[in-house]
């Protein structure tokens, strides 16, 4: 795409092609995810508690408009009803897992245990679940098109409709999640604008290949690479969001000290980091987020990445250090996304469909780290839960992926969600553009036509829309 505008002689007027970027209103809103004064002296059982009752208001909504007339009782209640009573119960799930492991093997075993159980799932046909509230527990058991075993997840807060069994057991008949809040209305864009989205640069792991596809898509994303078509398209990019995983493998940095020689080799990574960030933030308003392999603090919500490491990127405005998650608007279109974590650590402990199936999932549990901070290390709070979603958001995304995917997720009261997947960057080459205008979305993958097996692109990589209709 535009070799002929690179092949043509030059104009005669000896004027440069000057493209003019577009520009859209933004509002950064990672407030709740801000930590300002830590303190880990707490329990998380205050944090499960704050859940609980936060999520119980918007279950019990569900309930008295699916469930109308029907009891509701505390745990402790149940066993006194009347045989064969049918009732409703609130309460926070937990699964009980016996391929689950304990968190004293970080500590009792080799450290390569972590780097095996990587990409390992749990899940096991024994698996069951229990229902917690503020006072008790009780096992569940329901057959599996009425409780999906495989596909929840501790921390989902649910209401239950059952009889309890003369043996301890709550037999259930159905069950109600919270389902997604009132999303706000999104506005009609005049003309197209997009959002780049991409994750997984790790660059502490590029060869020489991997630094050439990085450039081509930092040039496509400043306007420096194609021809005209290209650069328009460039123009119309307001903003980049580089979700998580920059830097890389931390191992070797953790192992230097400032006396050692290789100090400067293992500090390349972050170098190349603050460099590519500021040769975006030239030319693009950039939001880079941490991620599991960043230099930050690694319990849920993660902290921005310190400005120390981007002295270069500091001194434009347009660079901003997010929040993991990230929550921002853009144009009157509303982000929310994450690094990746809480899906790579659902995806342990719940089978059943792909990535995407469950960030719909969380969309109707109406949280975003379910498993926070069970099996996902978060701060302990004591009387919030910054996770719980005060809204639907417009664009729901994810980074650190296996592969790029997206679909359209639809609530029960009209919200419709650009659910995206987005490919780690070291292994794929691919970034994602998203129209605002139209929530359409679809991956540019860069690299070498005979290497990536592909035509087209702005770098020789594949190109495909995706529209809103697109489930």
């Amino acid at each position: 795409r535009g070799l002929n505008d690179l092949l043509q002689a030059p104009s005669s007027s000896g004027q440069e092609l000057a493209v003019d970027r577009t520009l859209l209103p933004y509002v950064n809103k990672d407030d709740p995810y801000r930590i300002l004064q830590r303190s880990y002296e707490r329990q998380y059982a205050q944090l499960y508690f704050a859940r609980l009752m936060v999520m119980s208001k918007a279950v019990k909504q569900q309930v008295a408009a699916r469930w109308a007339g029907l009891p509701m009782v505390k745990i402790l209640e149940v066993g006194a009803q009347e045989e064969g009573l049918e009732v409703c119960v609130v309460g926070t799930l937990y699964k009980d897992m016996k391929l689950k492991p304990s968190i004293l093997d970080e500590y009792t075993k080799d450290r390569g245990l972590s780097a095996a159980l990587g990409a390992t799932s749990f899940c096991s046909d024994d698996d069951s679940l229990v229902l917690e509230d503020e006072g008790a527990r009780m096992a569940l058991r329901a057959d599996p098109s009425v409780l999906p075993v495989q596909q929840l997840l501790t921390g989902v807060v649910v209401a239950v409709r059952g009889v309890h069994e003369p043996g301890g057991d709550f037999l259930v008949r159905e069950v109600l999640y919270a389902g997604m809040p009132a999303q706000p209305p999104r506005p009609v864009l005049e003309a197209d604008a997009y959002v780049a989205l991409l994750s997984g640069l790790r660059l502490s792991s590029k060869t020489q290949g991997g630094y050439l596809q990085l450039q081509l898509a930092l040039d496509m994303l400043a306007g420096n690479l194609g021809g005209e078509g290209d650069q328009a398209l460039a123009a119309k990019v307001v903003r980049v969001i580089v979700a998580g995983n920059s830097v890389g493998s931390l191992d070797t940095i953790a192992a230097t000290n400032a006396y050692t020689r290789q100090q400067s080799y293992a500090l390349a990574p972050v170098k190349d980091l603050d460099l590519a960030m500021s040769e975006l933030a030239a030319s693009v308003p950039v939001d880079v987020m941490p991620g599991s392999e960043d230099p930050t603090n690694v319990a849920m919500p993660q902290q921005p990445l310190h400005k120390c490491l981007f002295p270069g990127a500091m001194q434009y405005g347009s660079f901003t250090r997010a929040t993991n998650p990230h929550a921002f608007e853009l144009g009157g279109v509303h982000f929310l996304g994450t690094s990746g974590q809480p899906l790579e650590d659902g995806a342990k402990y719940s089978r059943g469909g792909d990535r995407l199936d469950l960030m719909q999932r969380c969309l109707e549990w109406r949280h975003v780290a379910p498993t926070a901070p069970d099996t996902l290390s978060a701060y302990p709070y004591h009387d919030t839960d910054p996770f719980i979603l005060g809204a639907t958001p417009h664009v729901f995304f994810a980074g650190n992926q296996p592969e790029f995917g997206t679909r359209v997720a639809k609530g029960d009261n009209g919200q419709e969600v650009r659910l995206v997947s987005i490919p780690s960057f070291s292994s794929t080459g691919t970034i994602v553009l998203l129209n605002l205008s139209t929530l359409a979305c679809h991956p540019i993958t860069f690299g070498a036509p005979a290497a990536a097996g592909t035509k087209g692109g702005a770098a020789g990589g594949e190109a495909r829309d995706v529209d809103m209709a697109d489930q």
